[in-house]
């Protein structure tokens, strides 16, 4: 198996390559939409070619679900009930951000076998910084073992938060409003939503829908930094599941007062 450290340096070598030299340069023809407000570039789809074939190089034998690629051939989810190493790929997540020339983009990759997420990695290309995580041995950031920021009270917490409350409202407004946390702050890039998590920065992140490409990695790394993460109505996550609400949070009172205002 791959160290940790070697598949973070093949998608630092791709993101730099492949992604950075793209950004704020994008001709009108490198970017379209593969459904309403859903977009895909040039960089995501070099991003994702050279990941696919390099991942598999590093780990002979294995399989890669990447983004683009179920866009287009839906089966592929397939893989994550198989038994061979999966790949999951989020070439540039924040692709919104990215086609509108503003920060706000990370690769996401996860590695799964058996519908179990074994290890995760997330780099944030223009602050050049990886956070990686293995099952059982920690996330990890430049040398340093991270861990979320616990304790923090209610009033004083931030995160990010997409889609609608149990009774229709938007989550990230109810939340706003709700005089139970300190800010809602949503970056377009659950990457780094993730990112804010795991460094301390954030005590929660909501999404409405659980793609394994988005998720996958973020919910390993924030156990292994030692907060909470799940489906959002307290069943533990299992990648193959793409439409269910998911919550990463640093600590049983940030899972709560979440959960209690958008369950």
């Amino acid at each position: 198996m791959p160290s940790t450290e070697a598949i973070a340096a093949i998608i630092r070598e791709i993101a730099q390559t492949e992604i950075v030299p793209r950004f704020r340069m994008l001709a009108r023809d490198d970017i379209r939409e593969k459904g309403p407000g859903d977009f895909v570039t040039t960089a995501d789809l070099e991003a994702e070619r050279q990941l696919t074939r390099r991942l598999v190089d590093a780990l002979p034998g294995s399989a890669v679900l990447g983004e683009e690629a179920a866009a287009q051939d839906r089966t592929l989810f397939d893989l994550l009930t198989g038994d061979v190493p999966v790949w999951v790929i989020d070439p540039v997540d924040g692709t919104g951000n990215f086609a509108r020339g503003q920060p706000g983009f990370a690769v996401i990759v996860a590695r799964v076998q058996h519908a179990e997420v074994r290890a995760g990695w997330i780099y944030d290309p223009l602050a050049d910084v990886t956070v990686t995580a293995e099952a059982g041995a920690g996330a990890w950031s430049k040398g340093v073992r991270l861990a979320v920021a616990r304790g923090v009270a209610g009033k004083d917490m931030i995160g990010a938060a997409y889609g609608r409350t149990a009774t229709g409202s938007r989550a990230g407004k109810a939340l706003a409003e709700s005089g139970r946390v300190g800010a809602v702050r949503n970056l377009g890039c659950s990457g780094l939503e993730y990112v804010e998590l795991a460094l301390g920065r954030a005590q929660f992140s909501l999404h409405s829908r659980s793609l394994p490409w988005d998720h996958a990695a973020g919910m390993l790394i924030t156990r292994e930094a030692g907060g909470l993460a799940g489906f959002l109505d307290g069943a533990p996550y299992d990648p193959r599941i793409a439409t269910r609400p998911v919550l990463a949070a640093a600590d049983q009172t940030a899972w709560d007062i979440v959960r209690d205002i958008a369950g």
